[in-house]
């Protein structure tokens, strides 16, 4: 099944910006780095469940 990122470069850098933090920190939480993503990237709801999903999925 492939999952379709929504429009937008700031989802596209928010999902860069958590890959990242979690390389660098695997003790940051997921649901933790997706609402400092929200906050940095403006990100609505809706996007911050496309996150929480993107990421749950590719573990």
């Amino acid at each position: 099944m492939t999952t379709i990122m929504p429009e937008g470069e700031n989802i596209r850098k928010a999902v860069k910006w958590i890959s990242e933090m979690r390389k660098d920190d695997s003790s940051l939480t997921l649901a933790k780095l997706v609402e400092e993503a929200c906050a940095k990237f403006d990100l609505s709801p809706k996007k911050a469940n496309y996150l929480l999903g993107f990421f749950t999925k590719k573990e």
